[in-house]
């Protein structure tokens, strides 16, 4: 089995981050020095995934902009001798298809509600799913994914999440994952941000997924909770018929979210920690704030 296709969710309005992002995707928002969504694509394309499929919200616009080539910017830059400040997307151009799906208004909100938007791309593959707003930081892009797709492959799996322990007085702002009894990573139940007296562990699911198609039919059959639909309904879901693994983050890789404007703060510094020729004057300059 090989995996080729990958969708990653980009349709909410990132109400956190208005006014900045009215006009423009949050994903755009550049981590360190280059659009936050392009390191979700480095991860794919490093593992070989060359179909990627971006779903937006309605009618935006700057995505489309974003991952098509601009041949006037291309000659002010060829003229300039300035080609490399393009090498990151021109790269991307060169090993990926991209697809740009609007997310239906006639589909319920929620955060499953993408996969059913790109249901005809996904046909009857496997897939990559990510959340746009989910940041893996490694030293090489794609290692955690290569894990998970090891994992996916070699167990015969109907979906492997990503999944990372949590302080447990965040838990009701995510997830709560429970280990079917006998196994290592064989989720038995996750439960969408539960009280913290009913999380059955601090291990909560975050914006790496694989799935089958198998998923896109749950998720049809998946009811609206709290006006939304969420994933996390779905994997518990899909877990009651079928083998669902969880893929734990390391010390190598592991998350941060960049949903509020805080937590993008920390994303940056932690990206701009793996750079050697910026940590050392960052961390100088950190040191002496006041």
């Amino acid at each position: 089995m090989t995996i080729k296709k990958a969708v990653i969710a980009a349709g909410g309005w990132s109400t956190r981050f208005l006014p900045t992002v009215k006009t423009y995707a949050k994903v755009l928002v550049p981590i360190l020095d280059k659009p936050q969504i392009q390191y979700l694509c480095d991860e794919l394309v490093n593992n070989d995934i060359n179909q990627i499929c971006i779903v937006h919200r309605h009618g935006e616009k700057s995505l489309r902009q974003h991952f098509k080539p601009d041949a006037i910017l291309d000659a002010y830059l060829t003229k300039n001798n300035k080609n490399q400040y393009m090498d990151s997307l021109n790269n991307l151009f060169k090993k990926a298809s991209f697809t740009l799906i609007p997310q239906s208004n006639s589909l319920p909100y929620g955060n499953g509600t993408p996969i059913l938007s790109a249901k005809n791309f996904i046909g009857n593959d496997p897939f990559i799913y990510m959340y746009g707003d989910d940041l893996l930081i490694e030293k090489v892009p794609g290692s955690f994914l290569k894990k998970a797709i090891n994992t996916f492959i070699s167990q015969q799996a109907s979906g492997v999440t990503a999944a990372q322990p949590v302080p447990m007085d965040q838990i009701n702002r995510l997830s709560s994952v429970k280990i079917k009894a006998g196994t290592t990573n064989q989720i038995d139940t996750v439960i969408e941000k539960p009280k913290p007296k009913d999380a059955p562990s601090n291990l909560c699911i975050f914006g790496r997924f694989i799935f089958s198609n198998k998923i896109v039919s749950v998720l049809k059959k998946t009811a609206v909770t709290k006006g939304e639909l969420w994933l996390t309904d779905a994997v518990n879901n899909l877990a009651q018929t079928d083998k669902v693994l969880v893929e734990p983050t390391t010390k190598d890789s592991y998350w941060k979210t960049t949903g509020d404007p805080l937590n993008f703060l920390k994303a940056n510094l932690a990206i701009a920690w793996l750079n050697p020729d910026i940590k050392k004057d960052l961390k100088t300059y950190i040191n002496n704030l006041h």
